[in-house]
């Protein structure tokens, strides 16, 4: 043996950390009628690149198609989702909040997986920046202090948000949510999916730990936090990991309540090219040849404005 090299007994072995380095994604709970969006290959492409995940799983129950799922497919894994889990049957009072059924099938179906697999779930409205603090892999469960919808009837003094929970298999906290969430689903958009992880943190503060709003959404789902991210530059606070996109408050062309941007503005050449955060923290994962040149985009800027 080389006795400029330690034998294998004497190497250090890497402790094992109680939540796995695995990435969980949920997708596809609707039919898929346009081709995979830009914004969910910027999630996958930077969560690839910033955390370097020993698996990425995307749980599918429609699949996606067109080139950008192409060209990210053969680089992550795919669960299906069982059939009668992707048709979760939930009652609503409030038809507006019924549209997004699919988002809260998803907001059970994303416990199962991390209760069965342990792992870091995300939303696909997801950008990654650095990765979380090894010290936080310690944990049984982690998340996320977010700002409180203090409109909604049910609002607590704190709420914790879903779009990002680490956590590893079998971790309590995530059992009894699971046991509660049913009871909780009341029809509104944040009961059974943030508020009542707010309140089991009460109830059962020794089975997870909470970081602070800036670790990992910086910037809320507020008009001035979706203007700080799509329409303005900022600077983030020092430690965000990841931030949160919100797409469901501006998605679609057109809402207008929340902020003017909308999914297709969203282009390869506002990620190339236009001055505000989230196009800054995206550009390095836009794949080349897609975007035009930085005069062609501010001619087509200067028509539009010109136009409206």
């Amino acid at each position: 043996m080389d006795a400029t090299l330690p034998s294998s007994a004497s190497r250090p072995v890497a402790r094992a950390r109680r939540i796995p380095n695995v990435y969980h994604f949920v997708f596809g709970l609707r039919p898929q009628t346009e081709p995979f969006h830009l914004l969910h290959y910027l999630c996958l492409a930077s969560c690839l690149e910033v955390n370097r995940p020993d698996r990425l799983i995307v749980h599918l129950h429609n699949r996606p198609f067109g080139p950008l799922w192409e060209r990210i497919r053969p680089q992550i894994e795919v669960q299906p989702i069982p059939e009668p889990e992707g048709r979760i049957a939930l009652q609503y009072r409030d038809a507006q909040v019924q549209r997004y059924a699919y988002a809260h099938q998803s907001d059970f179906i994303r416990l199962r997986v991390l209760d069965e697999q342990g792992g870091i779930y995300a939303d696909m409205d997801t950008l990654f920046l650095a990765p979380p603090p090894p010290e936080l892999f310690d944990h049984s469960c982690v998340m996320g202090h977010e700002r409180v919808d203090r409109a909604a009837a049910s609002a607590p003094e704190g709420s914790l948000c879903n779009a990002l929970i680490m956590a590893e298999p079998g971790a309590p906290f995530i059992r009894h949510w699971i046991a509660r969430m049913p009871g909780a689903f009341d029809g509104s958009w944040s009961n059974h999916s943030t508020f009542l992880p707010y309140r089991l943190a009460r109830e059962f503060p020794h089975l997870i730990h909470v970081e602070p709003e800036s670790r990992f959404f910086a910037l809320d789902w507020s008009r001035d936090g979706l203007a700080g991210l799509f329409e303005e530059n900022r600077t983030l606070p020092p430690g965000a990991t990841s931030l949160h996109l919100w797409a469901h408050l501006w998605w679609e062309v057109e809402r207008r309540d929340m902020s003017g941007f909308h999914h297709r503005r969203l282009t390869p050449d506002y990620v190339a090219h236009a001055n505000t955060t989230y196009a800054r923290l995206a550009r390095p994962y836009l794949p080349p040849g897609l975007a035009s040149s930085a005069v062609s985009y501010r001619l087509r800027r200067l028509f539009r404005a010109s136009s409206a």
